[in-house]
């Protein structure tokens, strides 16, 4: 049951880092062509977030296609996935709340949909979409652990 889950929610997590991944390339990119940034700050956490995002998708896929050939990797295990993700949500969550702080602008009324201010509101917002999945994904897999403990008492065991 947790391998069915578990694989649905890292492929959501790689799907939004991709996204997240063309979004802060074509930003950099676009700010490299034309030396336009809000700070020098941004174009660093630009890069923060495209590193996440690239290290996100990598890991992300490579767990989903070891559950999936039922691998017994040591980084496919329970542990191993709970201290990737662990990492990881601390990655998103870094690199969310300084881009909080450091992007120009807060509100994006009245400004055309394809703006650089709703941009950067997009990888704001993937950056803690990002983070929020990978703690649900922690903490669905610490709520199978604990429910399937084991009872380490024998089938041969009856109750008084």
């Amino acid at each position: 049951m947790l391998n069915y889950y578990h694989t649905h929610l890292f492929t959501l997590i790689a799907l939004v880092a991709m996204a997240e991944m063309g979004l802060t390339s074509f930003l950099i990119n676009r700010g490299n062509l034309h030396d336009t940034w809000f700070s020098a700050r941004y174009h660093h956490l630009l890069i923060l977030a495209l590193f996440n995002s690239v290290w996100t998708t990598i890991f992300a896929w490579t767990y989903v296609i070891w559950i999936l050939n039922g691998a017994m990797h040591l980084f496919a295990s329970i542990a191993g996935s709970a201290l990737w993700l662990l990492i990881t949500a601390i990655l998103w969550g870094t690199a969310g709340g300084v881009i909080a702080t450091t992007r120009g602008g807060g509100d994006c009324n009245g400004d055309p949909p394809l703006t650089r201010c709703r941009q950067s509101m997009t990888v704001m917002a993937l950056c803690w979409t990002e983070f929020g999945l990978c703690l649900l994904t922690l903490f669905a897999a610490c709520m199978w652990v604990s429910r399937s403990r084991r009872d380490y008492r024998g089938a041969y065991y009856v109750p008084a």
